[in-house]
C-alpha cells in the first residue's frame, strides 16, 4: 500500500510513520513531490492493518495498491519519471533517441556511426559489447576491447553511452564504461542480473522479453527499484507471434497501456521490433504517436558489411531523414526533439 502525508506533514511525521511501517516488518520507499510526501510500503507477505497507520499525525489516508507491482505503478507514483544521464533528460518533453550499431566491430565503424547520429540529433549512442545470440557461432562482440570503444566515441561526442550486460559477474567492468545498462529481452527473467544492476544505481534500460506479458516487465522493473534504483526505463521492442513477415510483432499497444500502468519513461525499439530497415521509420513515428518517450535505433555505416542485424540497420543518411520526419509527429503530441 501507499501513505499519502498531508500537504503540511512535518519531516518528523514522515519519520515517525516509516520508522513505524519498518516496525511491522515492511520496506519503506518515500517519494517526495511537489506538494506531497508519499510512502511506498513494502509488504512481507503478512496483511497489514491500515487503521493504526491512518490515524497517525501528518497522514491523510492510506491506498491499497492491488497490482503485483508496487514500486513501478503509477499509483506509488503519480508524477512520471525523469531520468537524468549526463545532462539528457529522458521522459520529460523532448523525445530522446538513442542511436548506433547493434555491435561494435571496429574503432573506425564506430566512431563514424557515433557521428554520423550525433550530427543528425541523437542523445545517446547505443552500441552492443557483449552480444548474446540465438548460435553460439555468430559474432559474439568485442568485450572490454568494444567498451573501450565506447568510451572513446563518448569523449569525441559527448553523448552518453548504452551498452548491455549479460551478466552480474560482468557488471563491475561494465560499470566502468557504460552511463546506461541495458538488460536485454533474454535475461528480461534474469533475476540475479536484474539485482546486480538495480544495486548498482546506474540507470538501466529494460527490454521486455519476447515471451513476456506487460506485468512480467513491469516485475523485472520492480527488481531493479526495490533496491533503490528509480533510473529505469521500460523498452517494448515486440514479441513473438505466428507472424513470419516480421522479425517480432511490434506491441504499440503497450506504451499508452505502460504509460497508464507506470510512471517510468517507456522507449520502443523500432529496429528489433520488425526486423526491416525499411519499417523501422514509420514505426517509429507510430511510436511517437503513441506517447513513447522516446526511440533506440540501429544505425550502421555498412549495414551490408554489418556482423550483426545488418537488415534492420538504417545508414546515416536514412537515420537523418528520419529524425526529420520525425520532428513534426513530436510536436503534434506536445513533444520536442
Amino acid at each position: 500500500m501507499i501513505i499519502v502525508m498531508k500537504q503540511n506533514a512535518t519531516r518528523a511525521q514522515i519519520a515517525n510513520v516509516a520508522a513505524r511501517v519498518e516496525q511491522l516488518g515492511c520496506g519503506v520507499h518515500i517519494s517526495t513531490g511537489e506538494e506531497r510526501t508519499i510512502i511506498g510500503v513494502i509488504g512481507n507477505g503478512r496483511p497489514i492493518d491500515r487503521e493504526p497507520l491512518q490515524r497517525m499525525d501528518g497522514v491523510e489516508r492510506t491506498v491499497p495498491i492491488l497490482r503485483p507491482f508496487k514500486l513501478a505503478s503509477r499509483d506509488f507514483c503519480p508524477q512520471d519519471t525523469v531520468v537524468k544521464v549526463n545532462g539528457v533528460s529522458i521522459g520529460g518533453k523532448q523525445l530522446v533517441v538513442m542511436a548506433g550499431p547493434c555491435a561494435v566491430e571496429s574503432r573506425e565503424q564506430l566512431l563514424e556511426a557515433a557521428q554520423a547520429v550525433k550530427e543528425t540529433g541523437a542523445h545517446v549512442l547505443r552500441g552492443g559489447a557483449f552480444k548474446p545470440r540465438t548460435s553460439p557461432y555468430s559474432f559474439q562482440g568485442l568485450g572490454e576491447e568494444g567498451l573501450r570503444l565506447l568510451a572513446e566515441a563518448r569523449d569525441e561526442t559527448g553523448l552518453p553511452i548504452v551498452t548491455e550486460v549479460i551478466d552480474p559477474q560482468m557488471l563491475p567492468m561494465v560499470t566502468t564504461y557504460a552511463d546506461i545498462l541495458q538488460v536485454g529481452a533474454r535475461n528480461m527473467h534474469n533475476y540475479a542480473l536484474l539485482h546486480a544492476v538495480g544495486e548498482s544505481q546506474r540507470p538501466v534500460l529494460l527490454k521486455r522479453g519476447m515471451m513476456s506479458t506487460i506485468e512480467e516487465l513491469l516485475m523485472a522493473a520492480e527488481y531493479v527499484l526495490s533496491h533503490g534504483n528509480e533510473r529505469v526505463i521500460l523498452c517494448e521492442r515486440g514479441i513473438r507471434t505466428f507472424e513470419k513477415y516480421t522479425r517480432n510483432t511490434l506491441d504499440i499497444s503497450a506504451v499508452p497501456l505502460l504509460k497508464q500502468l507506470s510512471h517510468l519513461p517507456v522507449f520502443v525499439d523500432p529496429s528489433h521490433g520488425t526486423g526491416k530497415w525499411e519499417l523501422v521509420e514509420p514505426v517509429s513515428r507510430a511510436a511517437v504517436a503513441a506517447g513513447a518517450d522516446g526511440l533506440i535505433i540501429e544505425v550502421h555505416p555498412h549495414p551490408e558489411e554489418a556482423l550483426s542485424d545488418g537488415a534492420q540497420s538504417l545508414k546515416p543518411d536514412r537515420f537523418a531523414t528520419l529524425m526529420e520526419n520525425l520532428r513534426p509527429v513530436a510536436e503534434a503530441v506536445g513533444r520536442t526533439l
